[in-house]
């Protein structure tokens, strides 16, 4: 079979992330070179080893590898099928260069819990619409990676409980369900950590911002659907990126696509 070379690439409307770069390499090697953002790495199939400060690595499927900016490193398929791998280039908002030495003595990572949050950040991205999730789910994996490179452990400190602030931001976004705000832009109208308000008010309500702001919008285009209006005039007058964005989470909350929901109206 010939080499195989599948690349998608993008930069997303996310504080803090400079590229998303998937691909799917069988042969390629990388020489060594450097980058000038934090490299976060998984692998879904197959694995990478690759040199970092003179030092052999590896990423089997279970590991979270983050390599930092300004050392060098290649990196290379370590079984005969290649590996496909998701990458996130983050600039200094989540990791700052205090970190780069802890993460070059320890780049790779193995944590279930941070692996399942990096590919939820992933899913998130691929959708447009759902910047708010992924902000608020890159704020907590940047809470878990620091947690890692300062304690050399990988669980986060328990949460203090703060029902003031969690009230102040769910006030904060009903005020915005149309228009919506992100996660920095409301933590510094709150003058908040982001990974602070997220868990506040997640431990406050039991839910996350981003699920909050799209179930008022849903709920505001039931309203509309009942109404008489068409799904694609509802997905704009209610927040949504455009139709498509309105009936993946319109399904998801209702159990039927908006056009069956208002078809269904007695």
């Amino acid at each position: 079979m010939p080499p195989e070379r599948t690349v998608s690439a993008w930069r997303p409307r996310v504080p803090g992330v400079v590229e998303v770069f998937h691909a799917r390499f069988t042969e390629y090697a990388y020489p060594m070179h450097v980058h000038d953002a934090w490299t976060l790495l998984i692998v879904d199939d197959g694995a990478v080893r690759y040199d970092l400060d003179r030092h052999e690595h590896g990423t089997p499927h279970d590991t979270v590898s983050l390599l930092p900016p300004h050392v060098p490193h290649n990196g290379a398929p370590a079984t005969s099928d290649g590996f496909r791998k998701r990458v996130l280039y983050l600039d200094g908002t989540h990791l700052g260069d205090d970190l780069i030495g802890a993460a070059v003595d320890r780049p790779d990572l193995r944590d279930p819990l941070l692996r399942q949050r990096v590919g939820q950040v992933h899913s998130a991205l691929v959708r447009a619409g759902d910047e708010l999730e992924a902000e608020s789910r890159l704020t907590l994996v940047g809470e878990r990676l620091r947690a890692h490179l300062r304690a050399r452990g990988g669980t986060a400190e328990t949460p203090r409980r703060d029902p003031v602030l969690a009230r102040r931001l769910r006030e904060l976004l009903d005020e915005r369900v149309v228009e919506g705000i992100g996660l920095r832009e409301a933590a510094g109208a709150l003058s908040a950590h982001p990974a602070h308000l997220v868990r506040a008010f997640s431990g406050a309500y039991g839910i996350a911002p981003h699920q909050y702001l799209m179930s008022r919008r849903v709920g505001r285009a039931r309203r509309l659907l009942l109404e008489g209006r068409s799904p694609s005039s509802v997905a704009v007058a209610t927040g949504f990126y455009d139709q498509a964005h309105l009936t993946r989470h319109f399904r998801k909350l209702v159990g039927v696509t908006p056009g069956r929901y208002r078809a269904g109206d007695r």
